[in-house]
């Protein structure tokens, strides 16, 4: 099986599959506890979150470790909306994941927030200048996610961060697509740096484990708790943590970001050599998302009058596993919201076929690879036609 769907999940890495199996076969503890397997339970948790503030570029005091990227967001968003806020007042886009717009959705109706959505071009790219004229005084937050799954378009956000930041608004970024496929840095100058104050990341993108995720904060940044309960991650997230699960996300983190570089740049260029092929042998193919401005693994496409749906059929019996768009609304028949948002009709729109690359594919492998997948798009094509 080609799997070429790493933006919903990566494969487990092996360096995360030795560490949780290590820590599932030391026996139990919590790491909570005073006795000796408490503290080595302490320990592994410790060293988890060293892995990941040192790889990232934050300091350990600002890893929040939760359950994963949607609840990094619920918690970034709902925390700082009830940490007696400026204002009720939120800056997003249109074309963020759902768990940042249902959130919204939920301050708005229960907590009387105004939600400002900026709208994108037909790239997927935000709109800086309707972004930065819908801050305001009484602006409290300020979330645009660093790149968007389905479509791979990356985000200049500097600007935004920066104004975000003057205005005395928070500045979180939803980098869930973005960090497992791109150099990202929480605490150096430049890009996301320091004009972001919170970030929010999913092991299950580095070939971690699901289930466990971050929240990458600020120091100092007014968060309130929405779970209460023992104290946990500092006060910030009660419940007792899923220690092989962290232990299996710090591992994957170490192993994969070091390499980020280099890795970006095999994957970018596999990635451009099956959409060069892709557009010049499949009948009405188009490239969604930006050409350029991109996840360096993400290759996303329509196919006017071809259900996608029924293309990832006959790719899935050919051995090639690939998606329609986000995994999170898989199975629903309504056109994606982010490409009507890029302008997309929506008889196309449904036509969206998604391919992302969990690491580069030696030559040969990528070859067949390229040659299966488009000997399935060009014989389905022809037949629909």
């Amino acid at each position: 099986m080609h799997y070429l769907d790493a933006a919903a999940t990566a494969p487990l890495r092996p360096a995360a599959r030795h560490t949780m199996l290590s820590v599932l076969d030391g026996g139990p503890a919590n790491a909570s506890s005073v006795h000796t397997p408490g503290q080595l339970a302490k320990t592994t948790l410790h060293h988890a979150r060293q892995q990941v503030a040192t790889t990232l570029g934050a300091r350990e005091s600002e890893v929040i470790f939760t359950s994963g990227g949607t609840e990094a967001n619920n918690l970034l968003l709902k925390g700082v909306a009830l940490a007696e806020p400026r204002g009720k007042h939120i800056v997003t886009s249109v074309i963020e994941h759902s768990s940042v717009r249902q959130t919204c959705a939920f301050l708005s109706r229960f907590a009387d927030f105004e939600i400002t959505e900026i709208n994108v071009d037909k790239y997927g790219r935000v709109d800086e200048a309707a972004a930065l004229a819908a801050i305001r005084d009484d602006t409290t937050l300020v979330s645009i996610g660093l790149a968007n799954g389905e479509v791979g378009t990356v985000q200049s956000l500097e600007r935004i961060g920066h104004a975000a930041k003057a205005s005395g608004a928070v500045m979180h970024t939803d980098a869930v697509q973005a960090a497992a496929s791109l150099p990202v840095n929480f605490g150096a100058e430049g890009w996301p740096g320091t004009f972001v104050d919170a970030m929010s990341i999913a092991s299950h993108k580095f070939g971690g484990p699901q289930g466990a995720g971050a929240l990458l904060l600020r120091n100092g940044t007014p968060l309130e708790p929405l779970l209460h309960g023992g104290g946990q991650e500092s006060g910030q997230r009660s419940g007792t943590e899923s220690l092989a699960a962290i232990a299996g996300f710090g591992a994957a983190v170490a192993a994969l970001l070091p390499q980020a570089g280099t890795r970006a740049q095999s994957l970018m260029a596999q990635r451009n050599a099956f959409v060069s092929r892709m557009l010049q042998e499949v009948p009405g193919a188009q490239l969604t998302g930006h050409p350029a401005e991109r996840v360096p693994n993400h290759a996303s496409f329509v196919i006017d009058g071809i259900s996608g749906e029924s293309l990832l059929v006959d790719l899935d019996v050919a051995g090639i596993a690939a998606s329609s768009g986000s995994a999170c609304s898989a199975g629903k028949n309504d056109p994606s919201a982010v490409l009507l948002a890029m302008g997309y009709h929506p008889d196309v729109a449904v036509t969206a076929l998604r391919f992302t690359f969990p690491d580069p594919l030696d030559e040969s492998e990528f070859q067949r690879f390229m040659d299966q997948a488009l000997r399935v798009l060009t014989s389905h094509t022809a037949l629909v036609r």
